[in-house]
């Protein structure tokens, strides 16, 4: 299965283009849609839907895995990745994708076993996981790719024991 894993963010938006199958998991591309600030924030915006849109007619994902925003103490932050996050989500329905939400914790629980492991513990092992053998760089790619991997592994589970087809 291919997903395609998104951290959202209007500054730097990761992805992570991710195959599995059974047990092989390869990191097809990763990276950031980056914006800048003297951007307008709507065109910000429509620079990371349309990146979006790119991501998925070029590597043609079965699913999106899309994390899920958590409470952050800086509500003008917050409400614009809440707004990226949207754009996501627009783009992914627009083209007949399906949107697998993940949390923070799933992730880190996903990826270290442990849900209040440190930023620096999830990207090695998505290095470990996946093969890697480099810096990713920004963490934003690392995030999106550990996304991307949560949500294949929620898909498969649900696909294994009922829910989702």
């Amino acid at each position: 299965m291919r997903v395609l894993g998104i951290d959202p963010g209007t500054g730097r938006c990761g992805f992570g283009v991710v195959d599995k199958v059974g047990t092989s998991i390869t990191p097809v591309n990763y990276g950031v849609i980056e914006t800048y600030k003297d951007q307008s924030d709507l065109e910000r915006l429509n620079i990371v839907y349309e990146g979006i849109c790119e991501l998925i007619a070029a590597y043609r994902p079965q699913f999106m895995g899309v994390e899920t925003l958590y409470f952050n103490t800086n509500i003008t932050t917050g409400i614009k990745v809440a707004q990226a996050r949207g754009v996501i989500l627009l783009a992914g329905y627009r083209q007949n994708i399906p949107i697998v939400p993940v949390t923070p914790l799933q992730v880190k629980q996903q990826m270290t076993g442990y849900g209040r492991a440190g930023k620096k513990q999830v990207i090695e092992m998505v290095k470990r996981l996946m093969g890697i053998h480099k810096n990713i760089d920004p963490d934003d790619a690392a995030d999106a790719l550990a996304i991307g991997l949560t949500a294949a592994y929620h898909v498969e589970h649900r696909q294994l024991y009922g829910g989702m087809k």
